[in-house]
């Protein structure tokens, strides 16, 4: 028999971390950068979350260090650390001098090594550091000075550390010597510890110095930190390209899945696939369910259950076979579709997490017709001053072109309908994600480019040549739809020029609700959030 048993929570258990739920963090992060490297650092700093579970981020991490720091820079200063021990030179050199100025012989030499003592660098390991080749008259002062010289290594240290720290400690207790060595050694631990924690190398961290630092608990989060990075490198996802991460092609495949999750789930529960008609088209066998032959169905014969009927209906040899004992594999008729899908990468959707958004659609749609509509067509054109194709593996690391900054939807078109041309498929379609209007356009073969008349204006030219590309398409039969992601009035009126071209659709909505629009659109269900 199998016994559970629950334990409160104090902060000591293991946290239990998968890959899959760290991968999916990571996606989010990605949504927002072209760098695998950087979405890597940005969980690695900032950590992750779950529900009831969190691990924390390299910068909890630093900014509890730094108040510890600041505390210490609170609390004391060092402008007497060194005091007790000058005075104890002094002193032994106060009896060096009065030996030497006992009479006797050697007056010369006494002399000599008055005027030496007398001249001693002011900084106090210079001093000391000239005094060991010091012969000294007086033995209790060479035995003092020889104790002395022992701190030499701690003297120089606490020099060099009020050379660069000393101004940071401005609290009201002073410390003295001794305090001073633990108190520098302290913050040089943390010192240390601050720089390993910000070169991101969590193997550089020195994890019984950390503890030392910030305690049990810290210890225990900094190694659930290491194991979700450890996770992530382990699990295929990733792949390490002359020293940097990239994504592997699994890694590309889980992010189009996590993307259509994101917007599929909920929308389509419980509802069979979409594309459906009452015409006849491809079909796909369910090898699940099976129904009785009728006259017209497609010939899918489930050969077991057909001599089954005909055995149990006549038992014997030979078997006698009707059509009533026909049964056949069940079938969705649907179908197929090209699609190509026209990305705006201009600079203006980097605003308000309209490309993050866009390129969810992108990836979820690509994950989407990868794995239930494998007979259709998709493919993504990205469209800035000029249009690309976007390939699957492309598409996780694809980000808004500040470079390039005009929109050149004109080609985007142009390159969308050779994509088409291709198919054979009679229904083509266009999905276009914009949040402006065109001011870009090949015109003889030349790429021409205009800022509008105004902020959020029109560029007459470049509209027009987009709208002439337009009618192009509708000759072909291509429908274009577009998602506006901004209502200024400008891209309003061109978009609706476009429609009553084309006899598309146009609709505007927020990057929050991009995906539930273009996915329930795509998949034909009648209900819409208008």
């Amino acid at each position: 028999m199998i016994r559970i048993r629950y334990t409160e929570w104090d902060g000591k258990q293991r946290i239990r971390l998968e890959a899959d739920r760290v991968f999916e963090k990571l996606s989010e992060y990605l949504s927002y950068t072209d760098d695998v490297q950087q979405a890597l650092d940005w969980l690695m700093r900032q950590g992750a979350e779950w529900e009831g579970m969190r691990v924390v981020g390299l910068d909890e991490f630093l900014e509890e260090l730094r108040e510890q720091l600041r505390d210490q820079y609170r609390m004391f200063n060092f402008d007497h650390s060194l005091d007790d021990v000058r005075r104890r030179l002094e002193e032994l050199l106060d009896v060096e001098r009065d030996t030497l100025d006992q009479p006797g012989p050697g007056e010369q030499r006494r002399q000599q090594k008055k005027e030496f003592l007398d001249h001693l660098p002011h900084q106090l390991s210079q001093a000391i550091e000239q005094l060991q080749n010091y012969d000294f008259e007086d033995d209790d002062a060479r035995r003092d000075f020889e104790n002395l010289l022992e701190e030499l290594g701690n003297i120089r240290d606490l020099e060099n550390f009020q050379r660069r720290y000393g101004d940071l400690f401005h609290g009201q207790q002073s410390l003295g010597y001794e305090e001073a060595l633990e108190v520098m050694r302290a913050v040089e631990r943390m010192k240390q510890l601050e720089e390993a924690l910000l070169s991101g190398d969590l193997d550089n961290v020195n994890l019984q110095q950390l503890q030392a630092v910030l305690g049990d608990e810290a210890m225990r989060d900094f190694q659930n930190l290491q194991r979700m990075m450890t996770l992530l490198r382990e699990s295929g996802y990733l792949t390490n390209k002359e020293g940097r991460m990239e994504l592997s092609p699994k890694g590309i495949r889980k992010i189009g899945r996590l993307a259509l999750r994101d917007i599929y789930q909920g929308l389509l529960r419980d509802k069979r696939g979409g594309h459906e008609t009452d015409h006849r088209g491809p079909t796909e066998v369910k090898p699940d369910a099976t129904r009785t032959y009728q006259y017209g169905d497609p010939m899918n014969l489930d050969l077991v259950r057909t001599l089954h009927k005909a055995l149990v209906r006549k038992p014997g040899v030979p078997l006698e076979i009707e059509p009533g004992d026909f049964e056949i594999f069940d079938t969705d008729l649907s179908t197929s579709t090209a699609t190509v899908l026209l990305l705006d990468m201009s600079w203006s959707m980097s605003w308000e997490g309209r490309f993050a958004a866009a390129k969810k659609v992108a990836m979820a749609m690509e994950s989407l017709i990868r794995s239930r509509y494998p007979r259709d067509y998709f493919a993504i054109v990205g469209f800035y001053t000029r249009a690309v194709e976007l390939k699957a593996k492309d598409l996780p690391e694809a980000s808004w072109n500040m470079g390039d900054p005009f929109t050149n939807l004109q080609d985007g078109l142009r390159l969308a309908t050779q994509l088409l041309d291709k198919q054979r498929s009679t229904n083509q379609h266009v999905i276009v994600i914009t949040d402006g209007q065109p001011t870009a356009y090949f015109s003889g073969g030349r790429l021409q480019c205009e800022w509008s008349l105004s902020f959020g204006g029109i560029s007459l030219r470049a509209a027009q040549e987009t709208l002439k590309e337009v009618e192009r398409v509708t000759r072909k039969g291509i429908t274009i739809n577009t998602f506006m992601l901004d209502d200024s009035p400008s891209l309003r009126a061109f978009v609706e020029k476009m429609t009553r071209i084309n006899k598309g659709r146009a609709l505007y909505t927020r990057p929050d609700a991009l995906g539930q629009y273009l996915l329930v659109d795509y998949l034909g269900k009648k209900r819409k959030k208008v």
